[in-house]
């Protein structure tokens, strides 16, 4: 399903931007507004060309309203007049949008056919699935018989989209390029020094580099850009000077490449949003729904391990933040099409559970992308830059039914850590990652004590005797029992635990006893109490200083 936020957020704030939110509406084609006719249909964004007043964006809205369309793009003023956006939200439908000035309608309405036409596909959110970079190995070709140089096309983080069929003249920079698919570290720095990206993101004018380098071939570089937002570049190794008429031919083509980026970008876009929808029924449903083309690829081979990311002490970040972050860590540690979403507020993973309970690769062996060893080694190399980075994985989940349970078991995990009753530090040795293998005590007496309860005390037993005694006489009875059940019934330990002198704890239990009968040769009794005492908050502290009525040490 595509949603009205769907589309403004695939194609970017450089082209639309949305006015007025209304609902999740799905959308599954375009209309253009027609004088006098209804103004679409539900599930249809209208684009209101020609409408630049307040009257005819009004008449308009209220004719969109009626047939039930689930958006309406209109361009400024009519966008953001105030009485328009105040009838939009009066109205609670359509979804109003912004056109930004300067951009075309006929390139709007084939950037958003193309897009919703994709997402429509029967095998549309299929991850990874290939879109129409045929289309700039063409426009490559184009601007190299424009220019009579080899061309290469980047996108903004120096990644090769396409290049040219003829690379005759080349230096070894652009060999490199071409077989990695990605600009070599060295040249990056050389361009970066000579402030060719600075040039890049704040203007469209052509940039020309001399030699450079180790062998480094003069360039002359097009920015790429639609709506002031820098897209990409094209480069070509040059020769000689450029006729200005040759530069004018490679701004036209920078322009058409511009769509076609703004297209690439938004179909990522919606394949990214459809996969985590599916993502999210599978954790929430336990099947990806329809089981169709998509469902194969939204889920490889497993077993699976559903991960909780989390960040400590308990991070405020914004998990659309933290979801663009660990995208971006993904793809940089080699997971092309990570299965990464949020929900519920929390970011969660999916990854493949390789080795049997979690074993780790063997020394020197790489682990593959979108596995439990490739994520500890992704957090082992990120916590060297931020130690509060962890990671908390449920148990496998052998089939599809399962991920519900082991996302439950992530969300636990991440619970207890955040509350502060899982220590991390041990259980982590570095690697960023606890399993719920490594914490399932935890796990028990913890959600023992959620079914025991917090007055747990009024069901009957001697604490309820042991909690007045104490209130009204200061007594510790209560941490002194606790102490004492979490030693084994040694003194020795649990006055060390409690920093006081053996003989001070054995007379607190001989006090104790005097207060409430207790048989403490009970291996049941003894775990009913204990059970309690930690429903009660009752956690003995270390140093508790001597009190009133304890005797001296003897």
């Amino acid at each position: 399903m595509i949603t009205v936020s769907d589309l403004v957020d695939s194609l970017g704030a450089g082209l639309l931007r949305t006015v007025v939110p209304a609902g999740n509406a799905e959308v599954h084609d375009v209309a253009l507004a027609e004088p006098g006719d209804t103004a679409g249909q539900p599930g249809e964004l209208v684009l209101g060309v020609g409408v630049t007043d307040r009257s005819g964006a009004l008449a308009l809205l209220e004719r969109t309203a009626a047939a039930g369309a689930a958006g309406l793009v209109l361009k400024r003023p009519a966008a953001r007049d105030p009485q328009v956006t105040r009838a939009a939200r009066r109205l609670a439908g359509p979804a109003l949008v912004e056109l930004r000035p300067h951009t075309s309608w006929a390139h709007v309405v084939w950037l958003l056919r193309g897009v919703i036409d994709r997402a429509s596909a029967p095998a549309a959110g299929a991850l990874g699935t290939p879109g129409p970079h045929s289309d700039l190995f063409a426009l490559a070709d184009a601007a190299a018989e424009i220019i009579d140089a080899p061309v290469t096309v980047e996108d903004a983080q120096s990644r090769v989209l396409a290049y040219s069929a003829r690379q005759d003249s080349t230096d070894p920079a652009r060999v490199s390029t071409i077989v990695g698919r990605r600009v070599p570290a060295e040249t990056l720095t050389h361009f970066r020094a000579s402030g060719v990206f600075r040039r890049l993101a704040r203007s469209g004018d052509p940039i020309w580099t001399p030699a450079g380098p180790d062998g480094i071939l003069p360039r002359l570089i097009i920015p790429v850009r639609a709506g002031g937002e820098w897209l990409g570049s094209i480069w070509a190794v040059v020769t000689s000077p450029v006729p200005p008429e040759r530069i004018r031919e490679l701004n036209d083509v920078a322009s058409v490449l511009a769509l076609h980026l703004l297209r690439l970008r938004a179909e990522a876009g919606i394949a990214r949003r459809v996969s985590a929808g599916q993502l999210r029924a599978a954790l929430r449903e336990g099947a990806v729904p329809d089981q169709g083309p998509g469902a194969a690829a939204a889920l490889p081979a497993g077993p699976w391990r559903v991960v909780a990311f989390g960040s400590s002490p308990g991070g405020t970040e914004d998990v659309r933040r933290q979801l663009d972050l660990w995208e971006s860590v993904a793809h940089r540690f080699g997971w092309h099409q990570p299965l990464l979403l949020d929900l519920d507020g929390l970011l969660f993973g999916v990854v493949t559970d390789r080795g049997r309970g979690g074993q780790r690769s063997a020394p020197g062996v790489r682990a593959d992308a979108g596995t439990v060893d490739w994520l500890r080694h992704v957090l082992a190399e990120t916590r060297a830059h931020d130690p509060g980075l962890y990671a908390v994985a449920g148990c496998p989940a052998r089939s599809p039914d399962e991920l519900p349970r082991s996302t439950a078991e992530a969300v636990e995990l991440h619970r207890l850590i955040g509350a502060g009753r899982l220590p991390l530090a041990p259980l982590v040795h570095g690697t960023g990652i606890v399993l719920m293998e490594d914490a399932w005590d935890a796990v028990v007496v913890e959600r023992a004590r959620a079914a025991v309860g917090t007055d747990t005390w009024r069901l009957g037993g001697p604490l309820a005797a042991l909690r007045a005694h104490d209130e009204e006489h200061g007594t510790p009875y209560l941490t002194t029992l606790a102490a004492w059940l979490d030693h084994f019934g040694d003194p020795q330990s649990a006055a060390r635990h409690l920093r006081v002198h053996p003989n001070t704890l054995r007379y607190r239990l001989r006090k104790l006893e005097e207060a409430v009968p207790l048989d403490l040769s009970s291996p049941r009794l003894r775990l009913a109490l204990r059970l309690q005492l930690m429903a009660m908050g009752e956690t003995p502290a270390h140093g508790e200083q001597p009190r009133p009525n304890d005797p001296p040490p003897r």
